[in-house]
């Protein structure tokens, strides 16, 4: 990490009441001293001011006045600015921000005249990454940061909020710390070979191991596969053949008009993607391009990504038209879905009778279904009963006591458990433990990526580059 000093717009582009300027490093405060003028309070001009007098500002206080340019003397805005000095700071660094008005020139300006007094743009998460490299933050409370911000339900936030106080840390810590007392052991039994009766237990070692290691680690994954959708999202695709009435359905859950229904076969021709909340689960909902053969190379196109996007979902809601009998097309729709988790959908239940049953082959049967009509939105709420049972099952989840790791921790996670089964295994066996030692290092070194410990420096660059500019 460099210590040149760095500022960016902390807050959304546009129009608004309020724009932050970040400014973080070494320099803060001497380049905020050079273009702001703290006002008296009894006027609102301008009063000159110098870098001693600034630096005597009290830290974690606001002050009023303005931001001037130094080359011709314009004022740029009115602002409150505020100081934070190290280490109480985000990134243990000092700090300055300057609350201004919020457009686009106003900031972009002030930013401007930031940089010119020697600051530099920050990369992105760059904020967040200081932080984590100071030691304010392991690198799952880093993550926890983007999690919060990219919330897109309660359950969501919470499990985000859980993280960023340290719960998977602990975990992690925990488990880790038992692989490093067992680890110890092991190299005195490797150093003294003579006394291995008298320095390690192997039978209480396998103990440790198996209670306090592979037990552990065990939850930790069965979260992830339970409850990993509450933060990350239910990737759902809605297929068919042409005109069974997935648009509709797609508005009907979104509550717009958000994809073009017509009675006209293969009105979409490109995947609609949107995200809405069945539930308390974050559901990112694709209507597709109806599958079935033609020779439009646009249709082709649009099918072929229906496809793609179909082999990384993680539901298919599959609807057919009950008001028509089952075509080729649906089974062979079916054929290429068969191995997703669906429910099947029949639509347009209120063109046929009340006791209406699909007539389908008999393994069709076994696949959950609803009978629902997007046009009148009857049985929607059926629907979304059934789509959030498939997803977290009879799971009532407690996110204040439930760890829910990422993708990354889970594969981090998988990792030293395999390595901790096969300790206990060579243990059993007698093997020589100069071996026995690699695999629990490697188990140890793994559990260390997860909290940022040991991990490489392009995976902290591609977990930071996630984040936004002013973050």
């Amino acid at each position: 990490m460099d210590n040149i000093t760095i500022a960016a717009i902390a807050t959304p582009t546009g129009y608004g009441g309020i724009g932050i300027i970040k400014i973080s490093g070494k320099d803060a405060l001497s380049i905020a001293s050079s273009i702001f003028q703290r006002s008296t309070a009894s006027s609102d001009k301008p009063k000159d001011t110098n870098s001693s007098c600034f630096s005597s500002l009290k830290s974690h206080q606001l002050y009023y006045g303005h931001v001037v340019d130094p080359a011709n003397g314009r004022v740029l805005d009115e602002v409150l600015l505020s100081v934070m000095l190290a280490p109480r700071t985000y990134t243990m660094e000092d700090v300055v921000e300057i609350n201004t008005h919020s457009g686009p020139v106003v900031l972009a300006s002030i930013l401007d005249l930031v940089i010119k007094k020697g600051a530099r743009l920050a990369e992105p998460g760059e904020f967040t990454k200081r932080a984590y490299l100071n030691g304010r933050i392991d690198l799952t409370q880093a993550e926890a940061v983007i999690d919060i911000i990219n919330s897109r339900t309660d359950k969501a936030l919470d499990i985000a909020a859980s993280q960023i106080k340290g719960g998977l840390k602990s975990s992690v810590e925990s488990i880790r710390n038992s692989l490093l007392n067992l680890l110890t052991e092991i190299e005195v039994v490797i150093d003294f070979p003579d006394d291995v009766g008298e320095i390690i237990n192997t039978e209480t070692a396998i103990k440790v191991l198996e209670n306090h290691v592979i037990a552990d680690l065990k939850d930790l994954v069965d979260q992830y596969e339970n409850a990993h959708i509450l933060r990350d999202g239910l990737k759902m695709v809605v297929v068919g053949r042409p005109n069974v009435g997935k648009s509709s359905l797609m508005n009907r859950l979104i509550q717009d008009d958000r994809a073009i229904v017509t009675s006209i076969p293969g009105t979409t021709r490109d995947l609609i993607e949107e995200t809405l909340n069945i539930r308390g689960i974050p559901v990112i909902i694709a209507d597709t391009a109806g599958l079935h053969e033609t020779d439009d190379p646009v249709e082709v196109i649009g099918i072929k990504k229906a496809q793609e996007y179909i082999n990384g979902s993680d539901l298919v809601l599959f609807m057919v038209d009950a008001s028509d009998s089952l075509t080729r097309e649906d089974y062979k729709i079916y054929e290429t879905i068969n191995d997703k988790q669906m429910i099947l959908v029949v639509n347009k239940s209120d063109l046929v009778e009340d006791d209406f049953e699909l007539e389908a082959a008999d393994f069709w049967k076994k696949i959950p279904s609803i009978k629902i009509s997007a046009l009148y939105g009857s049985g929607l709420n059926e629907l979304k009963d059934l789509i959030a049972k498939l997803t977290i099952g009879e799971h009532r989840f407690e996110v204040r006591n439930t760890i829910i790791p990422n993708l990354r921790h889970k594969i981090a996670l998988e990792r030293s458990l395999q390595l901790s089964v096969s300790a206990v295994e060579e243990i059993r066996k007698g093997t020589p433990f100069e071996l026995i030692a690699i695999d629990i290092q490697e188990a140890i070194d793994t559990l260390g990526e997860i909290i940022g410990v040991t991990v490489k420096e392009d995976v902290i660059d591609q977990i930071f580059s996630r984040f936004c500019i002013g973050k």
